[in-house]
């Protein structure tokens, strides 16, 4: 199989490229660092797979789409395309400049529709492939901090919708799915833009990006479901605001501030890696995890639920049955 995965040099772009590679597959890695995607592909070689490491920046269309044909050219017809690749700005709203809130946008969400594109103009006239969307809890529910990227991830939510109708209605054998995350320990909280003093964290509970690229590969092997959830907290959080958003408006405007920050200090100053990538501004591989290895959950009971919806639901019948048997039989 041949797969496509943006943002693959690192986080949970990288984790996914990594499982993909794992089970032999050819994967093309896109990704603007270098230092990244070569450390990445040199996994996937080792793990038994075959990697084709592709710098692009994924706010160029031109880019993106000569990327998907040197993939087929180089590893066959496209299978599967996961689109993961984001950037964003931690600071109040009125702190992002005009020009970062256009840039995160057009990584973090037009990235996105020009990978789609992409595939699309690839996979429609064989009528067959699967285009994963790597979402976020915040595609449903805004917090403080993170206009841009919660911007970007409800966009992706109402494109990827839309877009499923329209192949819906087309009886297309094109199938895109959805991927919604809670907090993952990734190096983006060390290669953001900040404006913020103290250092930024995810907001716990938190968890290792392996999670996430088990339950976004089985979704790219399951795409009929519309929507997965990864993680208690995003089963919980989208609940709420579905819910009583409202309420949750308020307990994050008195929680959602410090609970994205540590107590280590941090320079606002510093540049980030939205204009240029961080790696190779640094000079080395980050990696698929981030700095809170040591707070960060190896597994979820959830994700397992996600995706056993029947066997939930015939438990929970069976159930049920018993339950209404021993209460004729009390009577």
């Amino acid at each position: 199989m041949s797969v496509v995965v943006t943002g693959a040099s690192g986080g949970v772009g990288r984790a996914v490229a990594r499982r993909f590679g794992a089970r032999g597959e050819k994967v093309a890695l896109l990704a603007r660092g270098e230092k990244g995607l070569e450390a990445a592909a040199e996994e996937i070689r080792r793990a038994g797979g075959t990697a084709l490491p592709l710098p692009v920046d994924v706010a160029d269309f031109h880019a993106v789409d000569a990327a998907a044909a040197k993939a087929e050219s180089e590893l066959g017809p496209i299978d599967t395309w996961v689109n993961v690749a984001f950037s964003s700005v931690f600071a109040p709203f009125e702190e992002i400049t005009p020009e970062e809130f256009r840039r995160v946008t057009e990584v973090s969400y037009l990235g996105y529709v020009y990978g789609t594109h992409a595939a699309l103009a690839r996979m429609k006239p064989r009528n067959r492939g699967t285009i994963v969307q790597v979402g976020s809890a915040l595609a449903y529910r805004g917090i403080p901090l993170q206009t841009a990227y919660c911007g970007a991830k409800h966009a992706i939510q109402g494109f990827n919708e839309a877009l499923r109708c329209e192949l819906l209605h087309a009886k297309s054998g094109v199938r895109t799915t959805m991927v919604q995350l809670p907090a993952v320990n990734t190096p983006q909280f060390t290669w953001l833009r900040s404006r913020l003093r103290r250092h930024a964290q995810p907001v716990p509970p938190i968890y290792q990006p392996e999670v996430a690229a088990g339950a976004i590969v089985y979704a790219a092997d399951h795409p009929r479901r519309r929507e997965y959830w990864v993680g208690a907290s995003t089963a919980g959080t989208l609940l709420a605001n579905a819910v009583a958003p409202g309420i949750l408006d308020r307990y994050l405007a008195r929680t959602g501030i410090d609970s994205q920050q540590t107590a280590q200090p941090h320079d606002p100053h510093a540049p980030g890696n939205l204009w240029e990538p961080e790696d190779d501004a640094q000079g080395h591989d980050f990696g698929a995890h981030g700095e809170f290895d040591d707070r960060s959950k190896s597994r979820s009971v959830q994700v397992w639920a996600s995706q056993n919806h029947t066997v939930l639901g015939v438990a929970g019948a069976v159930a049920a049955l018993g339950l209404g048997v021993l209460a004729r039989r009390a009577r």
